[in-house]
């Protein structure tokens, strides 16, 4: 059934089929993966209230994506901008690193990859899918004004063409193609870090992360630190400092950081790259506590970013982790 034929009984049905690729999208808008959702449910609601009014003029996906698209400009005129911690200050050392901590809003998010990435058989579309919402292009979309971040988004990504982004903003072809210009230019200038995509992994990447899970559940902070690039930055969201370079990642895990030391791995995935639930020893001494949600950004074999997400209670649940570790997860 064409989606021009779609009648309200139908609605529900042809909505969930533009969930994930909505939420991809209002994800790179709003770098937020819980605002994406709410976004696109803000979306739905407005479709079915407005539907009657929906004259087939356009394609319902076409349509769908406009109301998103308001939907996501409302939020980003209200001054919403996710931002990571090398966005706001300058790197650290160790030992006279301080933890300032700022508000969740503040934060740019990670987000699993089934929640934002459509299943499509096309490696070169899935590549391109993953590399669009790799936490630095993300990062980097955040300093686009809002209509030029939607363009380049609709533009590059979403591979729209020009017409038909000016139809859904309501503006000429000229002015699209404008925008576009400036947010390349803008993007251009960022200097955006090169990372790999985690799924599937290939040989090399697969033996990097065995390797680090590896090193880390040991606390062998030396082997560790060989599998990082010499300029590697780590990161606590949601505070504010990040460090940078093998002396003072090494100082920290071995100072700050050493309460992780015990701690067990769960792999996954997030922003289409690897990333583990990371577990620190209980309280009790039996079994192990969520700590952080892990992401690692890989390029050239070695680990360049280790971005550690502290609120496990907004994070695990969304990941599918368990609460806990318990001795039937240490025995596996």
């Amino acid at each position: 059934m064409s989606d021009l034929a779609t009648t309200p009984p139908d609605l529900d049905a042809a909505l969930d089929r533009y969930r994930v690729e909505l939420t991809g999208y209002c994800y790179r808008m709003l770098g937020s993966s819980f605002d994406a959702e709410d976004a696109v449910q803000d979306t739905y609601i407005r479709a079915w209230r407005s539907y009657e009014k929906f004259e087939g003029r356009s394609s319902l996906r076409s349509w769908l994506y406009r109301i998103a698209t308001n939907v996501c400009l409302d939020l980003l005129n209200a001054g919403n901008k996710r931002a990571r911690p090398m966005d706001l200050t300058a790197p650290q050392h160790q030992a006279s690193a301080v933890l300032n901590e700022r508000p969740e809003v503040t934060w740019l998010e990670p987000v699993p990859d089934g929640r934002v990435l459509p299943q499509t058989a096309d490696p070169a579309e899935m590549a391109l899918a993953k590399e669009s919402v790799r936490l630095a292009f993300v990062a980097a979309l955040q300093h686009l004004p809002a209509k030029q971040r939607a363009v380049l988004i609709l533009r590059e990504v979403l591979a729209w063409k020009a017409d038909e982004v000016a139809q859904l903003l309501d503006t000429t072809v000229a002015s699209v193609n404008s925008a576009l210009q400036r947010a390349r230019a803008t993007l251009a200038g960022s200097r955006i870090r090169e990372s790999e995509a985690a799924d599937p992994l290939d040989a090399d990447q697969a033996k990097l992360l065995e390797q680090y899970l590896s090193a880390f559940e040991a606390y062998d902070i030396s082997r560790l630190t060989t599998l990082l690039h010499e300029d590697a930055v780590l990161s606590m969201p949601p505070f504010d400092l990040w460090l940078q370079g093998h002396e003072d990642i090494a100082a920290w895990h071995l100072n700050q950081g050493i309460g992780c030391k015990g701690s067990r791995l769960i792999p996954t995935t997030a922003n289409g790259m690897p990333a583990f639930g990371q577990y620190r020893p209980a309280a009790s001494g039996k079994g192990h506590t969520p700590w952080a949600l892990q992401l690692l950004e890989v390029s050239d074999g070695k680990i360049v970013g280790l971005n550690a997400f502290l609120d496990t209670a907004r994070w695990f649940p969304l990941f599918g982790l368990p609460e806990q570790l318990d001795e039937a997860h240490e025995v596996q």
